[in-house]
This record gives structure tokens, sequence and C-alpha cells, in this order.
């Protein structure tokens, strides 16, 4: 009998959830839900077509753009299958094995994400404060290895407590919190103790996405005292300043939903339900929505090859 209970919660499925609340207008709310995601694709894929095919894009700042735009492509096409379901079809049910793998391919990108951003600052700390050294330290060559090693850091050191979740009993008619499935998600509605994954998401979000944060504060810093210092040219300064605008923006459209939904995840039990929600869609669509429209706006390169590509369609 405890053998069978055991086999149950081991093979439940899980419940993703809609809007609380809005169930009615479901479909209403699926469509500026899929705008988004369709607009997100497009600007990627854009972006990553420009990057391709422009001669004067093949340098290692918009190398690490089409990281970003690959790492966000990512996010919506592992998320908006789910989401898009429940809005459009009312497919909330998800087994345990799919939602693992969807929180793998979330979790990844994000700390991809994050890690992209830190090596966009080192680019643009090194393009400022060392532009002789510039070329010789970042050609090529070593943003592919630098490339190799994010990719290598934000899968591998998540798959100790992926794989535990595989292995964990989950309690029936369970229902997670957003419209797609997250670690924490995850761990809150096992029925065994989870104190090891719990321990090692939160070692492991200060040791990477922290401490991506904090070496983008201190480049920025020193960017900053580069920029004070050099001689009194108010142009000299604008101009240098101006090529870190778009990755300000980049950054602060991606650390702000992260913490928002840490917050929310970590001191908003008794939260509305429908706050969660809201909170992991914006989580997922902002930084692929918006970062290629601020690449597009404030990057004279792409924006002029986006035109000519307009104009000659």
């Amino acid at each position: 009998m405890v053998q069978d209970t055991f086999s149950n919660l081991s093979t439940a499925v899980l419940a993703l959830r809609g809007f609380p609340g809005l169930e009615e207008v479901h479909g209403w709310i699926g469509i500026p839900i899929f705008s988004a995601y369709l607009a997100a694709v497009l600007g990627n894929s854009t972006i990553l077509y420009v990057i391709r095919t422009e001669p004067s894009l093949h340098q290692p700042m918009y190398y690490f753009l089409a990281m970003l735009a690959t790492t966000d492509l990512g996010l919506c096409l592992a998320t908006a299958p789910t989401v898009l379901g429940i809005l459009w079809f009312q497919v909330e049910k998800v087994s345990k094995e799919d939602c693992v793998a969807q929180l793998f391919i979330i979790h990844s990108c994000s700390f991809m994400e994050s890690a992209v951003l830190f090596a966009m600052a080192l680019d643009r700390f090194l393009a400022i404060c060392s532009p002789l050294k510039y070329a010789a330290l970042l050609n090529s060559s070593r943003v592919v290895r630098i490339g190799v090693v994010l990719l290598l850091r934000s899968t591998l050191l998540i798959l100790p407590p992926v794989f535990l979740l595989l292995t964990f009993p989950y309690c029936p008619n369970a229902v997670l919190s957003h419209s797609y499935c997250l670690h924490q998600d995850m761990i809150r509605v096992a029925c065994t103790n989870t104190t090891f994954n719990s321990l090692y998401a939160l070692t492991l979000i200060l040791l990477t996405m922290g401490s991506d944060l904090l070496f983008i504060l201190i480049s920025y810093g020193l960017i900053l005292r580069t920029v004070l210092g050099m001689a009194s040219d108010n142009q000299g300064h604008r101009k240098a300043l101006s090529t870190c605008v778009s990755h300000i923006c980049a950054v602060l459209v991606f650390y702000v939903p992260v913490l928002g939904l840490s917050i929310v995840h970590r001191f908003g039990q008794h939260a509305p339900a429908l706050l969660h929600v809201i909170m992991g869609n914006v989580y997922i669509l902002l930084p692929p929505l918006m970062n290629p429209i601020i690449y597009s706006i404030k990057t004279k390169q792409i924006y002029s090859r986006i035109l000519r590509m307009v104009r000659n369609s």
C-alpha cells in the first residue's frame, strides 16, 4: 500500500497555472502574449540575421549580442507552448519529465543571459579603458572560447538539482505558480526533503548571477572613472558613454524582473496568485522583447542595416 502511494506520488502529473480569476478571458489575454512572443522571436531572429550578413558587425561586441539574442530565443521557444497552450487550449497538465526539461532550458538560458551581460560589460570596459589593447585582448577566437565557457557554466552547474527533481515524489493535484516550470516551484510541491535543492539554488544564484551583477557594477564604476578622468571634452565623454547605454538598458531589463520574481517567490507567499503569474510572464517576456528594440534603436549599424532591409523588401 505504501509502495503504491509512493509510486503514485512519483508519477504525479503537475498542473500549470493561467491567470487566476481571469479564466473567462484567457483567449483574449493570449492575443497580446502571443503578439509579444512573435515580436520577440522576429526581433531576435532579425538581430542574428543582421549580425551574420553585415561584415561591419563582425566584432566582439556584436558576437556577444548574437549570444544574447540566441539566449532570448531559447527562453521564448521553451515557454511559449505551455503559456499559449493554457490560454488558448486549456492544456494545464504537464508530466514531471517535461516539466524538468523545460525548467532546465529556462534556468540555463537565464544563467547564460546573466553571463553574456557580464561579458558585454567586460567588452565595454576593455574598449573604453584599454582601447589600444582591445583588439589583442578580445579577438574573435577568444570570444568563441568565452562563449563556450559561459555555456558550460550555465548548463553543467544546474545539473545536480535537476537530476534530483526527477527522483522526487510530488504531491497529488499539485499546482505550480506559473504557466511554465521553475525549480523553486517544483521543490515547493515535492513531498520530500528539498533542503539540498533550496540551499544549492540559493548558493548558485549568488555565485553566478550575483557575481555577474557585481562585476558589471564594478566595470561601470571603472568606466565612469576613466571617462571622467579624460581631458575636458564633453563630446568625447558623451561618445564614450553612449556605447554603454544599450548594455545598461539590457542589464536593467533583465535584472529588475529577476529581482522582482525572486522577491515574490521568497517573501510573497501570501501575495495573490495572479501577481505570481504576472511577474513570471514579465520575467520571461520582457528581456527577449526589449533587447532587439534597445539595440536596434541605440546601435547605428544595426539600425541602418534594418532600414536597408525594409526599403529593399
